[in-house]
């Protein structure tokens, strides 16, 4: 029976079938970036905006949720809104539920088994405690709302689905990179392409980094999942990360992980935002003590237990 607990349970409304990517793409570019779990972090999107501006061409920059978490003070809310409104945006689970009032599904996450309870009861509280914020901005909780669970993109020739969990669950999972190494679930992920019909998949949510390339006898596709862009997502790193899809080549020393697609070149880009800035922000709004506290600290100043080799891509 499927837990029904807040915070793991994935309400149906979160749900579209993989055949919805088989449209005409809402973002044409040369270079894409797709950031996931910025998770309220100022310092990191002043880092992907400078990236930006560093670019030789034109960047589209698109935020597949989870741009708000940590960021419970005014001017932080505030300032990730007016910094992301003018970019694409679709709503991940965070977005959904404080747009809104308690929908029974808690922070939305839809844990799997393996997130301990306490984990989960933490993210539920932190949720509640960011709407209190979110009520005080009701118009743009109001256009957080009506944000899209899914966009399409293309690049050059390459058709990429852009989601906030997978290709058929706005909080789905399918998309982690344990999943993407089990072969039972080899046969949901050639359903998914041969439906969207799109080149690559780019994902966020599990909040670990993963790139998977897969040949299902019609071409290779591949998944990039940029992890966190708003954390660290390696061992003993302070940077986040994020995917760059691009026709040209990523600057020497800014991809941590990358490969190519055809003529794409797709690659986690690091966010090597001001560590101690945001370590002291973080701090104000939740001290010692308190869920985010708890549950990211340890992450925000250590990294997790994770490393490059268990995200890169290869063969399946």
């Amino acid at each position: 029976m499927k837990d029904a607990t807040p915070g793991r349970a994935c309400p149906i409304s979160y749900r579209y079938p993989p055949r919805v990517f088989d449209r005409e793409p809402e973002i044409v570019a040369e270079t894409l970036y797709v950031v996931g779990g910025l998770y309220g972090n100022v310092e990191a999107l002043a880092a992907i905006h400078a990236l930006a501006e560093a670019e030789k061409g034109a960047v589209a920059i698109a935020f597949n949720g989870d741009f708000h978490w940590f960021d419970v003070a005014h001017g932080d809310f505030s300032a990730i809104e007016r910094a992301t409104a003018g970019h694409f945006r679709l709503r991940g689970n965070v977005e959904t539920e404080i747009a809104g009032e308690e929908s029974g599904a808690g922070c939305g996450c839809a844990y799997p088994a393996d997130v301990g309870d306490a984990d989960v009861s933490r993210s539920n509280e932190i949720l509640a405690r960011l709407r209190e914020t979110a009520r005080e901005f009701p118009r743009e909780r109001g256009a957080l709302a009506q944000l899209p669970m899914h966009l399409v993109a293309q690049v050059g020739e390459a058709k990429v689905g852009i989601v906030h969990g997978d290709a058929a669950s706005l909080a789905g999972w399918g998309f982690a990179h344990d999943q993407l190494d089990n072969l039972a679930h080899a046969r949901w992920i050639a359903s998914a392409f041969r439906d969207a019909k799109v080149d690559l998949f780019a994902s966020s949510h599990t909040c670990l980094p993963a790139q998977r390339r897969f040949d299902f006898g019609a071409g290779e596709r591949l998944v990039a999942n940029n992890g966190a862009a708003g954390m660290p997502n390696f061992a003993a790193t302070r940077y986040g990360l994020l995917t760059r899809i691009s026709l040209t080549p990523a600057a020497a020393g800014t991809s941590v992980l990358g490969t190519r697609l055809g003529a794409l070149h797709v690659d986690e880009v690091a966010i090597r935002y001001d560590a101690a800035r945001w370590q002291e922000r973080f701090l104000a709004s939740w001290p010692q003590g308190s869920p985010a506290h708890a549950s990211y600290f340890a992450r925000i100043t250590q990294g997790p237990r994770f490393t490059a080799d268990l995200a890169q891509a290869r063969a399946a």
